[in-house]
């Protein structure tokens, strides 16, 4: 596992500065989260890490890898390919970097609209994105976010994925297919 680890942190550290800043954040709240939840640290660092490799691609370079992927891409993110960094960085993590945990895989990949595919890593690694301190302007629910979150991961991701849709409807603004369902996903464990 710290091999790996050492792999990423590496990838990492070639991103633009504030992006790895958000990565560090993001680990440290993952770790936290894996803690108080009974999950190994070391995986939910893992997955933070990995979380955002593809974040500062340009548009065309995530459509492009997306379609060289095979990757089906819906129409909101032909609009939006910012969407696809998640995909496209799972793929990236798995064939350049060797991770092969399918439950990193799948963190990383669902980490933007959620998936009711996602395991613990997946919605520590969710949330974790979702907790950095710097987004408290964005998500100002961020507290309770937490706390739910130290003791009931899928509360939590219900509790972030109604509002984050809600809000983006209120907003007039697309939201991605897989959100809404993953909302609707989780509405029924709480």
């Amino acid at each position: 596992m710290l091999g790996i680890i050492g792999v990423i942190r590496n990838r990492v550290s070639r991103l633009p500065l504030g992006l790895q800043s958000h990565i560090n954040r993001v680990e440290e709240i993952a770790a936290r989260l894996s803690d108080s939840n009974g999950v190994d640290p070391d995986l939910g660092r893992l997955g933070a890490l990995c979380h955002d490799v593809a974040r500062a691609m340009p548009d065309s370079e995530l459509l492009s890898r997306a379609s060289d992927m095979n990757m089906d891409i819906c129409t909101i993110e032909r609009d939006i390919p910012m969407l696809l960094h998640g995909p496209v960085g799972s793929e990236i993590v798995r064939i350049e970097d060797g991770v092969e945990d399918e439950s990193i895989l799948n963190a990383v990949y669902w980490h933007t609209t959620g998936s009711d595919t996602l395991d613990e890593i997946g919605k520590i690694v969710f949330l974790a994105d979702k907790l950095d301190p710097q987004k408290n302007k964005k998500y100002p629910y961020q507290k309770y976010l937490y706390e739910l979150a130290g003791s009931n991961l899928d509360l939590a991701m219900f509790e972030f994925l109604r509002r984050e849709v809600d809000s983006l409807i209120q907003r007039g603004n697309q939201v991605h297919p897989r959100m809404m369902e993953s909302r609707d996903y989780f509405s029924q464990l709480v």
